[in-house]
């Protein structure tokens, strides 16, 4: 459960960096609605975070939770965002997913 738990909290990194990246394109109202789901999401990914590390080990917690966020905030900036896509963005993240892996494996 508490992996399920560190997943999300690393899923929330990603929504709040979505959130922060779309605050970047509107304005008005609707940035402030973007600026609102960054702070729900960045609260959410601490809390989570936190509750993760309380029977996780924080050296296996914080590298997997900022893995995934790394990972979800590259993905969204290529999907969402028009950022580059080149080899070697691709060729480092899948390294840092299977570091990632390989911290779930000897946790």
């Amino acid at each position: 459960m508490n992996w399920i738990i560190l997943i999300l909290a690393g899923l929330m990194e990603v929504a709040f960096t979505f959130c922060l990246g779309k605050t970047k394109i509107t304005v008005g109202a609707e940035r402030l609605w973007w600026w609102g789901g960054f702070l729900a999401a960045l609260s959410l990914s601490m809390f989570l975070m936190a509750k993760a590390a309380e029977k996780l080990p924080i050296g296996t917690v914080y590298p997997v939770w900022t893995g995934i966020g790394a990972v979800g905030a590259v993905l969204v900036g290529i999907f969402f965002f028009n950022e580059p896509t080149n080899f070697w963005r691709i060729f480092f993240i899948t390294t840092l997913i299977i570091s990632i892996i390989g911290l779930k494996v000897i946790g």
